[in-house]
This record gives C-alpha cells, structure tokens and sequence, in this order.
C-alpha cells in the first residue's frame, strides 16, 4: 500500500494539530447575600480564532482489475470530506458540527480512480495495448433533505483516459438511531467517445479471433444500485462503508473486452472516518 505510507505521516501530523485545544474560563468572586464570595466564570471577550474542520477517511476497497472485468483487485480506499471553515472578518462556511446532516443545494468536487489494465496478466488480452492508472478529476451539484439526496456530477480522466465522465443518483436516507446512517439508491453513469473506446474498443491492430475489431459510442455505459452505511463510534471517529452494483450498458455491454469478464461489476469500500479540527 504505498499510497496509504505516504499518507501516514499526513495523517499524524494533522490528527496532532486537530487535537483538543487547551482552553481554560477565568473566574471571578462574586459575594451572595450572607457575604460569601463564590467563584463565576467569566465569557471572554475574544473573538473566536480561525479554524478548519474537517473528515479523512481511510480504509481498504476491491473493484474489477479493469473495465468489463470478473476479477478483482483490492487497494486503499482514501476519503476526504469539507465540514467547516471560520476564518476571521470572513463569513463561515459548513457546518461547526461535523456530523450534522447538510440541507438543500451542494457544490462539491468529484475524483474516481480507474486501475492500470495490463493485458500480460489476463491470456485472453495479450493483443490489446496496456492502458494506465486512470484519475478523474471534476465537480458536482447536489441536493438533499431529511430522508433523500441526489447528486450530478461530471469528471475529466488523466492517464490512461482523456474522456469525460457523468453520474448521477439519488438515495433514500434512513437514521434508526443517532449513530447510523444506512442509504440506498440508484447510479447512472454516461461516458463519451473517448472514455469508451479506452475500455470498450478493440483497434484493427489488436483484433484477434476472439477479440473481433469494435469501434463502440459514447452513452449510457451502466445502471445500478449503491447500498451505504455509516456509524458514528463518538465525536471523533466513525466507520464508513458502500457496496455498489453496477450493469454495463448499450455498446458498453457489447464489446467483445466484456465477453472475456463479466457485464456485473461490483465494488466494496469500508473505512474508518477520522474528524480533524485544525486551529491556528
């Protein structure tokens, strides 16, 4: 896991920053009618200094080894969530609740990472070109309430694709208590000519008996279902999880690549969620 080592000492130093501030009330003696002198504490006067909240999740997580796949890799799983900004003459922004639930319209960003294909590994791709490491890199808009969210976002690959990526989905939201967040919705995702060719397409020159030329379109490339839960240990930490089901959709599903593997493609993260509260 070499992405986790170099994460580590990341992660350390900023969980030594978010740790509880030293704070102490000045107290002030105040008699009462028999004269006794009591200690009050006092509000201080001083504007509230800058801040930064927010979550990092770490953890491990399997997907299929490549597009069309019906074998799978396992790796890290990295999250990173905004919560809270207070900086001081400004206005701000989030929520100085991490765990509070956020209402009504989002701008987020959005980043998925696609592993390497290598056709060495697999007999039945030895002529197709290897295709590296994938980042998709974008933003999103969303919407939620108390008991549904819905999301769209759009992201530009980097590496071994240089298309554009779209998904969209809406949960159901159910709490069965203050610690557990369950959801459950549909995902729909749209790639255009160049994210599909990547994955789904077989040049003239890789073309073999078994993998026949194919030149596929953009569109709807698969539907499926995401089931996620969230538990809340304390104030601090908390565990994470998501199991998605995807079904390769339209030319997608056609591609001779996919013959190979599988059309259901299923994915599993689970991590801890760490809350880190910077202070300066």
């Amino acid at each position: 896991m070499p992405l986790l080592r170099q994460l580590m000492p990341l992660t350390l130093a900023a969980a030594l920053l978010a740790g509880p501030a030293l704070a102490q009330d000045f107290v002030t003696p105040e008699t009462i009618g028999d004269g006794t002198a009591v200690a009050q504490p006092v509000t201080s006067t001083q504007s509230p200094g800058n801040s930064f909240t927010f979550t990092l999740r770490a953890g491990v997580a399997t997907q299929p080894k490549f597009f069309g796949s019906d074998e799978y890799d396992v790796g890290p799983d990295i999250g990173f969530r905004f919560r809270h900004l207070r900086l001081r003459g400004l206005p701000e922004l989030g929520e100085t609740d991490p765990w509070a639930e956020d209402y009504g319209w989002d701008f987020h960003g959005s980043f998925r990472y696609l592993g390497e294909r290598d056709a060495s590994k697999d007999p039945d791709l030895e002529s197709l070109h290897d295709i590296d490491p994938s980042y998709e890199l974008g933003f999103g808009i969303g919407f939620a309430g108390p008991n549904y969210e819905a999301f769209a976002d759009i992201r530009r690959g980097f590496g071994g694709h240089e298309g554009y990526v779209g998904s969209i989905g809406v949960d159901y939201v159910a709490r069965p208590d203050d610690r557990w967040r369950l959801t459950v919705g549909p995902r729909f995702i749209w790639a255009n000519d160049e994210f599909i060719d990547t994955y789904s397409g077989v040049d003239p020159d890789e073309a073999t008996a078994s993998l026949p030329a194919y030149d596929p379109d953009g569109g709807l490339i698969s539907a499926g279902i995401q089931l996620g839960a969230r538990y809340k240990i304390n104030d601090v930490w908390g565990v994470e999880s998501a199991l998605n089901w995807d079904n390769l959709q339209g030319d997608a599903a056609d591609s001779p690549i996919v013959d190979t593997g599988d059309n259901d493609q299923w994915r599993f993260r689970i991590g801890v969620t760490r809350v880190f509260n910077l202070r300066f």
